[in-house]
């Protein structure tokens, strides 16, 4: 971990807390309700407090048909990219098949030989799942958080 990133007990005791907080598509209510990208922000808010900008209303789609990176780009704006190997806090972004834009996040967990995420997902709750083999080839690009903002 370098001086300018923010250390992963405190990405991963945020996101913790969102554990068991139910889906729900574009909100970012701990324990009441939220998606992949709204557990981020709220990591964000946790980390930093006031969220960089307004998001705008999604699809659920994520502007697939268009092929646009929406995430990726506001990924690279607000997040520091990872060159070295998979760490606890990393952000994940993923796409969910080959040339496809990325529109799934995760924070992960716990790295080496049996890594996990936190990331929550539809129907389902915020959970720590297994990052298998089948997600981390989904993995379009990791980023940490800065040390401040």
């Amino acid at each position: 971990m370098t001086s300018d990133v923010m250390p992963s007990s405190k990405v991963l005791d945020s996101a913790r807390a969102w554990i068991g907080t139910p889906y729900r598509h574009q909100a970012s209510l701990q324990h009441v309700g939220t998606d992949c990208l709204g557990l981020l922000r709220g990591v964000w808010r946790a980390l930093y407090g006031a969220e960089p900008e307004i998001v705008p209303a999604y699809s659920k789609d994520w502007a697939e048909p268009q092929g646009d990176e929406v995430l990726l780009r506001a990924a690279l704006q607000y997040l520091l990219p990872c060159q070295a190997a998979l760490s606890a806090g990393d952000v994940l972004l993923f796409r969910m098949r080959e040339g496809a834009i990325a529109k799934h996040i995760g924070i992960c967990a716990t790295a080496g030989s049996e890594p996990t995420f936190i990331h929550a997902y539809s129907g389902h709750s915020v959970t720590e799942s297994p990052l298998s083999q089948p997600w981390q080839r989904r993995i379009a690009a990791r980023f940490a958080f800065p040390l401040g903002v």
